[in-house]
């Protein structure tokens, strides 16, 4: 039996791509497909983005980020789905420049989504040169209709 303290037995959690991305250079405003999620058994889940950046004094990096449905792993179908993260500034750089770490999040409700999923991200460095960031996402379902297998 899952205890209401064991939070993570009540969730379930996927890759939703990753990328790196050198300002006005490589990964910089370019949209990112993560890999095809089944969602069955779950109608919710939240965008987990995390990054690390390091931006010249008052640069900044943003991100847009949305899922795309499917009825097959395949993409068969596939059309955007739920509310979006606009392109939203996450952090400025500092007096100098910083390195800045931190993490955007987006809450998408999948009562009406097909039974695939995929998180779409694109990451923006306002800087013209040389600002550099790493990221990550990951899809973490909960609302299971079932709960997710336990071992025991």
């Amino acid at each position: 039996m899952n205890s209401p303290h064991d939070i993570g037995a009540h969730l379930a959690s996927h890759a939703g791509g990753a990328g790196v991305a050198t300002a006005a250079g490589a990964g910089d405003a370019t949209e990112v497909d993560g890999p095809w999620v089944d969602r069955t058994g779950f109608i919710s889940c939240k965008l987990v983005i995390v990054y690390k950046a390091v931006l010249a004094q008052d640069e900044t990096i943003s991100f847009a980020a949305n899922l795309q449905d499917a009825t097959a792993d395949d993409g068969t179908g596939a059309a955007d789905f739920g509310d979006a993260l606009a392109d939203t500034v996450f952090a400025t750089g500092d007096t100098g420049g910083s390195t800045e770490e931190g993490v955007a999040e987006l809450d998408i409700d999948l009562v009406l989504a097909n039974q695939y999923i995929r998180a779409q991200v694109t990451p923006d460095l306002s800087a013209s040169g040389t600002d550099t960031l790493t990221w990550a996402a990951a899809i973490v379902m909960g609302g299971a209709t079932v709960e997710p297998a336990v071992a025991p």
